[in-house]
This record gives C-alpha cells, sequence and structure tokens, in this order.
C-alpha cells in the first residue's frame, strides 16, 4: 500500500499525495489523472469535488463574510 498525505491549505483547498480512489455519494469513481489533487472544501468550485480556485474570491480579505481563519 502507498502512503497517501493530506495537507489542509489555509483558508483554501486539501492537497492531496498519492494514488487514492474518489466516489461520489452513490459510489461512482470520480476519474482524476496522476498521484495528486487538490479538493475543494469551500463549496463555490464549478468544478467539485476539484478546487478550481474560487476560494480566493469567497475567502479574500476583502469579503466580510469570510469565515475565520
Amino acid at each position: 500500500m502507498s502512503e497517501v498525505r493530506i495537507m489542509v491549505s489555509r483558508n483554501g483547498s486539501y492537497y492531496v499525495q498519492g494514488k487514492v480512489l474518489l466516489v461520489d455519494h452513490q459510489g461512482n469513481e470520480i476519474p482524476y489523472e496522476g498521484e495528486e489533487v487538490w479538493l475543494c472544501r469551500c463549496g463555490h468550485s464549478q468544478t467539485k469535488p476539484f478546487c478550481d480556485g474560487s476560494h480566493r474570491k469567497v475567502w479574500s480579505k476583502d469579503n466580510p463574510n469570510r469565515p475565520n481563519p
């Protein structure tokens, strides 16, 4: 079994290194290439479950509704 590492970015996404199987809520595999992936945790990505950088706008310092870090 290979090692998997999950790094949580401050006000950003989850960075996953290693071979993992992503599945949706119905158990269907979500394909991606390689052994690293950035996963959305802000909920605003247009490419869920993958991060598209939307957190930068949603959680920007200029946004008074941003969550506390």
